[in-house]
């Protein structure tokens, strides 16, 4: 492992914490098994348009099975775009997903949610989605928003496109979403072609990020097809992440687990560019190993962090714009266990440099979602960030004239040159608590958990995201009416 401090490109010239897992000659490795599965072994397309546009390309299509020539691979990924810009709501251009720009958000499809009130896990609902989207919009280091549920309390069918639904109204910043099939995918993109103004501002402005899933190994369903390439027709940026299981879905093996995952995501890759040349994407193998004593999938392990850095490496030696994982644990309720494995994820995220690192919110194996577990990531991010900005060296921080001014036996708290410059450049928390501890005591006691779930009711009681014209509600209603109508037929 090579951990190296490198000069940002464009943060004034300011050295960053940055490291890598892999070096280039091993990306060409792991990346060149990649392609030899995809070529010797080939994968199961269960979709008729993705055959044909596969066949037509010169792949080897034998029933389902298709092998994929490696020149066909290459040819993607020098046609696909490796700079994605996301913009928020309101059409401004927010995230950046180039060079080490790493921005955090919360993840998706939690059947379970601790209520905010009541501190009970139960199934989520339309209500958390908006709650959800009010926190986060208020977070200074949540960066976009997903819902952290899978509503149960409005149709079933529909809970993809209620919980956009509720995301939109609720929070300005840009969103990332998934969808059961096309049909609830399209209902997804109308709606955000209805705030955005039109489909070309979409595009040209996109504030969403879209999600489907081949099924691991090596096989890819018929609707997590289709709604692959409905985004590479509408040219909205897209997520195709295999969700492996390290010793049973995918080898045991981190590197042949990596290859068989990046097999998958470079299938994606070539379907979105023959569909539409130049379509967005975003590269992810997501995955972590499966605990043989309870056989349940651990995100809370040194191998799941292992694979994240591992993709992170390979897709930017593919120079793609990369998906990641963090602020996620195995634990049941938010306690030191949570705070531990928050903590790591989101410093080795960063430090490996993953575009958009999803998931913080995450508790109890990724089965339920916690606001307060959000919220204690914000406070981690902040720290993180700090960290990962390093030190800037100028005749500005350096202070000679200040230390000379000052003097052997003096003290620099009174000068302009602190007052100047601590706000920007000294970290200040706003839950961990650096008090006396009579001041602690003083105001009840009160441990890490307490004041997070405090600033979760605050925010919720306090915090109004800017509301869309009513007129744009109205046909967000409509779009999703006429998605009832279509489920009950």
């Amino acid at each position: 492992m090579s951990i190296q401090s490198i000069e940002s490109n464009y943060c004034g010239g300011h050295q960053t914490a940055q490291f890598k897992l892999l070096s280039e000659q091993q990306c060409e490795k792991i990346v060149g098994a990649a392609l030899e599965i995809l070529e010797r072994t080939g994968v199961d397309i269960n979709c008729e348009e993705a055959l044909s546009l596969l066949k037509k390309a010169g792949c080897y299509v034998d029933g389902k099975r298709v092998r994929i020539p490696s020149h066909l691979i290459k040819w993607a990924l020098n046609t696909a775009p490796s700079r994605i810009v996301l913009a928020n709501r309101k059409g401004e251009r927010k995230l950046f997903l180039e060079g080490h720009n790493s921005y955090f958000g919360a993840g998706p499809t939690c059947p379970n949610f601790i209520d905010a009130e009541t501190g009970e896990r139960r199934k989520a609902r339309k209500q958390d989605v908006v709650n959800t989207a009010i926190v986060a919009d208020k977070l200074p280091n949540i960066d976009f928003v997903m819902s952290l549920s899978m509503i149960s309390d409005q149709t079933p069918e529909l809970a993809d496109v209620h919980e956009i639904h509720a995301m939109l109204q609720n929070t300005t910043k840009p969103l990332a979403g998934w969808a059961f099939n096309a049909e609830g995918m399209q209902d997804i993109i109308d709606m955000c072609t209805v705030v955005a103004g039109s489909l070309e501002e979409l595009q040209r402005n996109p504030f969403i990020v879209l999600y489907s899933e081949p099924t691991s190994p090596l096989t890819h369903s018929e609707q997590a097809l289709k709604k692959l390439l409905l985004t590479a027709e509408n040219r909205i940026p897209v997520v195709y992440s295999p969700g492996m299981i390290i010793g049973g879905t995918a080898p045991v093996t981190l590197a042949g687990a990596v290859a068989v995952g990046v097999a998958d995501n470079l299938t994606g890759l070539l379907l979105t560019q023959l569909k539409s040349e130049g379509a967005p994407f975003i590269g992810a193998t997501q995955g972590g190993p499966m605990d043989m004593a309870t056989m349940q999938h651990c995100y809370g392990s040194p191998e799941c962090l292992l694979q994240q850095t591992i993709s992170t490496d390979i897709y930017r030696y593919l120079k793609l714009p990369i998906w990641g994982t963090a602020g996620v644990t195995d634990s049941k309720v938010v306690d030191q266990q949570a705070a531990i494995d928050a903590s790591i994820q989101i410093l080795v995220g960063a430090l490996s440099g993953a575009h958009l690192i999803h998931d913080v919110g995450f508790i109890d194996l990724g089965m339920t979602g916690s606001l307060e577990q959000m919220v204690m990531c914000d406070e981690i991010i902040g720290y993180v960030r700090r960290f990962i900005y390093g030190l800037e060296i100028s005749d500005e921080t350096l202070a000679l004239d200040v230390v000379d001014q000052v003097g052997p036996g003096g003290n620099f708290l009174g000068t302009k040159h602190t007052f100047k410059n601590f706000k920007e450049r000294v970290w200040k928390p706003s839950l961990f608590d650096r008090r006396s501890y009579d001041q602690w005591a003083a105001d009840g006691c009160k441990t890490m958990g307490q004041r997070v779930h405090e600033k979760v009711k605050q925010i919720l009681n306090e915090h109004k995201p800017e509301p869309l014209p009513e007129d744009v509600v109205k046909q967000l209603d409509a779009i999703v009416e006429r998605a009832e109508t279509r489920v009950k037929k």
